[in-house]
């Protein structure tokens, strides 16, 4: 890209400042999962369409408090968080302790997506679908969220199907190889800080990382009124956003690389004020 077209191209916050109400989709409550940490609350998005199964577990697991005073017991620097039922033992009611593994949506037809236009290590086709970050197969009949930071995913055993009650966010760069084995069903859409703040080691007489309480939004909304927007990913907006990111055309930048990964391809959220 010429210094010309770079002085002419949008930035990314233009982009984003620029959108317009068509461009956003307001993020159903229904399907974000509040998670009370020591040093706050961090909202995610759950992925129904990937991944139904998981999303409803976890869901029925919210609403029946079996996350109430549990822990993220599991911290490796620059990996995951992991959350849940350390000891394994705790019974539960109405959710699943394990459910058949989810690692991509089989479809008879080609899924479309918001495509990047180039090679990727991990998969032929990657891109965006319903605000995530996904890859599929060559024929597009296979299509799964990707391990970007900030993902929620279900913790296995070795055997495939083993997953059911124990979470982890991803805190570092994304770890790919994971990508495919193992169930991913959503993503942090706000308070990140509240994982990458949590505790390295246990304190002797003190609770470990305790989890006050993961709860459906829906089901709180007389005391949390949140709401969140995220950018359409198959929106003018969000393609011209690609643009501006394959070549930042802010003053500051030398070099322009005309790329950008899928996990370097961040998807605008925001809080929506009332």
């Amino acid at each position: 890209m010429s210094m010309a077209q770079a002085d002419t191209q949008p930035t990314a916050a233009q982009i984003i400042n620029q959108a317009t109400q068509q461009q956003w989709r307001l993020v159903d409550a229904d399907n974000i999962i509040k998670i009370t940490l020591p040093t706050g609350a961090a909202y995610i998005e759950l992925n129904p369409l990937l991944a139904p199964k998981h999303t409803q577990n976890i869901k029925q697991l919210a609403r029946e408090g079996f996350y109430k005073d549990l822990n993220v017991y599991r911290f490796v620097e620059g990996f995951v968080a992991q959350g849940g039922d350390e000891s394994g033992k705790k019974p539960v009611k109405n959710g699943a302790k394990a459910i058949p593994a989810e690692f991509y949506l089989t479809t008879p037809n080609p899924v479309n997506i918001t495509e990047l236009d180039h090679h990727d290590g991990y998969a032929p086709i990657t891109g965006f679908l319903n605000g995530f970050a996904v890859a599929q197969d060559d024929a597009q009949t296979q299509t799964w969220q990707v391990h970007c930071n900030g993902v929620f995913a279900m913790a296995r055993d070795n055997d495939i199907n083993s997953g059911g009650t124990e979470f982890y966010v991803t805190i570092g760069q994304g770890p790919r190889y994971l990508d495919r084995n193992i169930t991913v069903f959503g993503r942090v859409l706000e308070g990140m800080e509240h994982f990458n703040r949590l505790s390295r080691a246990s304190i002797k007489n003190t609770a470990f990382n305790p989890i006050t309480d993961l709860q459906v939004l829906a089901d709180i909304s007389q005391q949390d009124n949140s709401q969140f927007k995220v950018m359409r990913t198959d929106s003018n907006a969000f393609l011209a956003l690609i643009k501006a990111r394959q070549n930042r055309s802010e003053s500051w930048f030398v070099e322009t690389p005309n790329y950008v990964d899928v996990c370097g391809m961040p998807i605008p959220t925001k809080r929506v004020e009332r």
